[in-house]
C-alpha cells in the first residue's frame, strides 16, 4: 500500500487551515487517514506550523512520500535534513554523534532566522505604525494651526468691531449735547404749532352751526320734491273728487227720473179719469 503525506483542508471559507495527514494514496483528500502529524496556517506572518518532527521522520524513513506543500513544511521544520543525515549514518559516510551535532547546529541557525524574521517583520510594523502616526499627527497639527488661525482673525475681528463701537461711543455724547440746542429752537415752533392747532378749535363751534345751514341746503331739494310729488298728487285726489261729485250727480239724475216715472204713471192714471169726465158729459149733453 503506497503511504503519503499530505494536507488535509479544514477550516472556513476564504480562511483554510490544514491538517498533515498520513493517508492512502487512494483516499480522498479530505477523507480517511491513518495518522496525523500536525496543522498548517498560512494566515499568519511567518505561517504557524505545528508538527510532530518525530513521527514525520519515522515516516519519512519508513519511505512515506510527501506532496510538495509537505515537502517544503518538512524541510522547513528539518525533518528532511534529518533524514539526509540519518541515510549518512546508515552508509558510514558520518557518525551518530556528527549528525546529532550537524542536526543540533542546524536548528539554532533556523530558529536564529526565524527570530530574525519575527524580529524584522515586528520593527516593520512598528515603523509603519510610527510614520502613521506621525502622519496623522502632522495633520492634527495643521488642523489646529489652522483652528488657531482663524480663533485669531476672529479674535482681531471682534476687537476691531468693539474700536469702532467704542468710537462711535465717544462721538455719541456730543450728537447728543447737539441735540437740545436743536430742541430748543424747535420748542418755539412746537409752542406756534400748538396754538394755530387750539384756534381752530375754538372755532369749531361755528363750523358746527354752519354745517346744519348746509344740511338744510343739501336737504331743500329733497323738500322741494315732496313738494312736487304732493302737488302732482293734489290733481290726481282732485280728479278723484270730481269722479265722487260726478257719482252723486248721477245718483240725483237716477232720482229724478225715478221722480218722473210716478209722475209720468200719474198722468196715465188721470188720463182714464178725464176720459170718463168727457164721456160723463157727453151723455149729459
Amino acid at each position: 500500500m503506497a503511504v503519503r503525506i499530505r494536507l488535509a483542508r479544514r477550516g472556513r471559507k476564504k480562511l483554510a487551515l490544514y491538517d498533515i495527514v498520513v493517508a492512502d494514496v487512494r483516499a480522498p483528500r479530505d477523507g480517511r487517514f491513518i495518522e496525523k502529524l500536525g496543522t498548517y496556517n498560512p494566515n499568519t506572518d511567518p505561517a504557524t506550523i505545528v508538527l510532530d518532527t518525530e513521527g514525520a521522520f519515522d515516516w519519512v524513513m519508513k519511505g512515506a512520500q510527501p506532496s510538495d506543500t509537505t515537502r517544503a513544511i518538512l524541510s522547513y521544520k528539518g525533518v528532511m535534513y534529518r533524514k539526509h543525515l540519518q541515510v549518512g549514518v546508515n552508509k558510514g559516510a558520518i557518525t551518530q554523534e556528527e549528525a546529532d551535532k550537524k542536526y543540533e547546529a542546524w536548528l539554532k541557525d533556523k530558529e536564529a532566522k526565524i527570530q530574525a524574521k519575527v524580529d524584522g517583520l515586528a520593527k516593520d510594523k512598528a515603523k509603519a505604525d510610527k510614520e502613521k502616526l506621525a502622519a496623522e499627527t502632522k495633520v492634527k497639527e495643521a488642523r489646529a494651526e489652522a483652528l488657531a488661525k482663524k480663533q485669531s482673525e476672529m479674535i482681531a475681528a471682534e476687537e476691531a468691531a468693539a474700536k469702532a463701537k467704542a468710537a462711535e461711543g465717544e462721538e455719541a455724547p456730543e450728537a447728543d449735547v447737539a441735540e437740545p440746542a436743536e430742541a430748543k429752537e424747535e420748542a418755539p415752533a412746537a409752542e406756534a404749532k400748538e396754538e394755530v392747532a387750539e384756534a381752530p378749535a375754538e372755532k369749531a363751534p361755528e363750523a358746527d352751526t354752519a354745517e346744519p345751514a348746509e344740511a338744510k341746503k343739501e336737504e331743500a331739494p329733497a323738500e322741494e320734491v315732496k313738494e312736487e310729488a304732493k302737488e302732482e298728487a293734489k290733481p290726481a285726489k282732485a280728479e278723484k273728487a270730481e269722479v265722487k261729485d260726478e257719482e252723486p250727480a248721477k245718483a240725483e239724475a237716477k232720482e229724478e227720473v225715478k221722480d218722473e216715472a210716478p209722475a209720468k204713471e200719474a198722468k196715465e192714471e188721470e188720463k182714464p179719469e178725464a176720459d170718463a169726465k168727457e164721456e160723463e158729459k157727453k151723455e149729459d149733453k
